[in-house]
């Protein structure tokens, strides 16, 4: 059995069952029974956790029922295409655009279980493994560690290994894996693969990178709300960490993030799977150096996420409002445009400072989608 990625991978399966009954014993099992089994006693969920023993079971039996119950509360549509480039025996590397912690990943992982493909393996950053319940279900849930902090040499063995077990995860292990095209959410709007995360991929093999890359399948994949998660949030901590100023996050902010990413309502949330980067596309890069292949491979995932990104009604809103301009009306009604509007305003009651910033950068969070797809298109 492998062992030199324990400190990594998600629970085998004889993890499963103790981690069940640990879950089943936690104060916070009404809680959680209370939303994703309404119509359930705690007891009955306790019994629903005391006969799971695989990680597919977990999936199946709470982690669906988890996401159809926050997309029936709280999201007015979800959609997803481009189904069609996977193939139901293929192993992907998915390279996401990152707007919730939780939901971009956890929302694929239901479309590919309502179309009877393998889910896939999840990055789970060390700072968000706050409690051992939590641990539990992400470990459960086909979680993996992507360990943060330490020195510069820690920060490059860290990415070697986990360069290490994703090759093997994909290419050895027969599992997909699903990752973000940066580290940490996108604040702004402005979706951005950061070439670092290509570089890591490749650490594991950088005889080829070409090679390298296409032997993981990269697909990128595209996610818009309508209603940014944790838009107020975001406008927070952009506004405290202008020029330069280090932002210091509270003590519960991820939990936070997580808890309101669920419960907010998000309008309507659209899925694109994109075409994934092909062997010829990979091969036909020139570059001189590793870092020219890597910020090439980047623009690469960048353009197919801006070109699968489904732009809304607020996008538009926000993007005349912040030019003075009307260029977009035609793409959303003056109902859409109130509404809006209202958010903006619950924005500027939330925050203390000053508003005409608070505006501008609410306005960026939902108009810069907008410009990247213009670049694209134009």
């Amino acid at each position: 059995m492998e062992t030199r990625f324990d400190d990594l991978r998600p629970y085998e399966q004889p993890e499963i069952a103790p981690a069940m009954r640990r879950i089943a014993g936690s104060e916070y099992l009404p809680v959680m029974a209370a939303f994703i089994f309404p119509e359930k006693t705690a007891g009955e969920v306790r019994s629903i956790l005391s006969d799971i023993r695989t990680t597919d079971e977990f999936q199946a039996r709470i982690m669906h029922r988890f996401n159809r119950e926050v997309i029936r509360k709280s999201v007015t549509a979800f959609t997803c295409d481009g189904l069609e480039h996977l193939h139901p025996d293929g192993r992907y590397l998915f390279i996401s655009n990152h707007r919730d912690i939780m939901l971009d990943s956890s929302l694929l992982q239901t479309v590919f279980h309502e179309h009877g493909l393998r889910t896939t393996e999840i990055t789970f950053g060390s700072n968000l493994m706050c409690s051992p319940l939590v641990i539990d279900i992400g470990k459960s849930n086909k979680m993996f560690t992507v360990l943060r902090g330490g020195s510069p040499r820690d920060f490059y063995r860290n990415s070697m290994h986990l360069s290490e077990y994703i090759r093997h995860t994909v290419t050895r292990k027969g599992e997909s894996v699903w990752i973000a095209q940066r580290n940490g959410r996108t604040k702004d709007g402005n979706d951005a693969t950061d070439q670092g995360i290509i570089k890591m991929f490749c650490l594991s093999d950088s005889s080829d990178l070409p090679r390298s890359m296409h032997e993981l399948h990269p697909v990128p994949v595209a996610i818009s709300y309508q209603i940014e998660s944790c838009d107020i949030l975001k406008t927070r901590e952009l506004y405290l960490s202008r020029g330069g100023r280090k932002y210091v996050k509270r003590p519960d902010e991820d939990l936070t993030s997580i808890l309101t990413g669920i419960t907010q309502p998000k309008g309507n949330i659209h899925i694109r799977i994109c075409a994934p980067l092909c062997g010829e596309e990979l091969r036909a890069i020139r570059y001189q150096c590793p870092n020219e292949f890597y910020k090439s491979v980047a623009t690469l995932i960048d353009r197919r996420i801006y070109r699968g990104y489904r732009l809304h009604g607020n996008n538009y809103i926000a993007h005349d409002l912040r030019s003075g301009r009307d260029t977009y009306a035609a793409h959303y009604t003056p109902e859409e445009k109130a509404r809006f509007l209202a958010r903006c305003e619950q924005m500027l009651q939330e925050i203390e400072g000053d508003e005409p910033a608070l505006r501008s950068i609410f306005l960026g969070i939902y108009a810069n989608p907008v410009d990247n797809c213009e670049v694209i298109s134009g």
